[in-house]
């Protein structure tokens, strides 16, 4: 769990800082980098996409994950999670939505391919190289962020706690299921076009409900060992 421990301080650590900044930076640089992060985030949706090899098993998982994602609205209970935090903190004077900030940032550091290969390793082998490197993507994309979404930035520390912790946990119970490469690269791939649509919605193009897409990953198990057992 020392990646994750690792991880979470370096959220905080470059929310603070770019918090610190945020006053001083004019309205258009913080457009531009918002653009910039956006941009970088569906390029690391694509790179992350493309270790799939099996377009039926995403196609399936993400109908049905989406589906069931929809069904209860994760979207809108961790989008409460953040207006609640905004309600308690958010004074008059601030313009910023730190639900927004909270969403994003939540999203973007635990949806990636680096968040579920890097806390499947540190579960399974007890390597936590990948979540050291995520750490330190981690604690530049903070600064930017916070730099112009604001405190809820910070509070997303919390749910990369939580899940990427929970991927440890769940990660050395499973060991006997997790240890097949083919099938880590598909939720892999999952989660990487959920980092596309997380990045369409940074550069403005969408308003896509992104954790509505989240149950995907759970599903992504399922029919590829259903896609293994077909005499194909």
């Amino acid at each position: 769990m020392i990646g994750v421990f690792v991880n979470v301080a370096t959220v905080l650590l470059g929310s603070a800082v770019g918090l610190l900044f945020r006053k001083g930076i004019p309205e258009r640089i913080s457009k531009a980098l918002m653009l910039a992060i956006g941009m970088c985030t569906i390029y690391i949706g694509i790179d992350g996409a493309l270790e799939g090899s099996k377009t039926i098993v995403l196609i399936l998982s993400m109908v049905f994950g989406t589906l069931i994602g929809t069904l209860i609205d994760i979207d809108d209970k961790i989008n409460r999670i953040g207006l609640f935090i905004e309600k308690k903190m958010k004074r008059g004077d601030d313009h910023s939505s730190i639900a927004e900030g909270f969403m994003t940032a939540s999203l973007l550091f635990c949806v990636g391919a680096m968040t579920i290969v890097g806390s499947l390793n540190a579960g399974l082998t007890g390597d936590n190289t990948l979540l050291f490197t995520k750490s330190i993507l981690d604690l530049i994309s903070s600064c930017l962020l916070a730099s112009t979404l604001g405190i809820g930035v910070m509070f997303a520390a919390i749910f990369v706690l939580v899940v990427q912790g929970g991927l440890v946990l769940l990660a050395g119970l499973m060991q006997n299921v997790l240890t097949d490469q083919a099938l880590i690269a598909e939720i892999t791939c999952a989660g990487s076009v959920m980092i596309i649509a997380l990045g369409l919605n940074l550069l403005g193009i969408t308003k896509l409900k992104v954790a509505n897409f989240l149950p995907a990953l759970l599903l992504v198990p399922l029919f590829y060992k259903l896609w293994m057992l077909l005499p194909i």
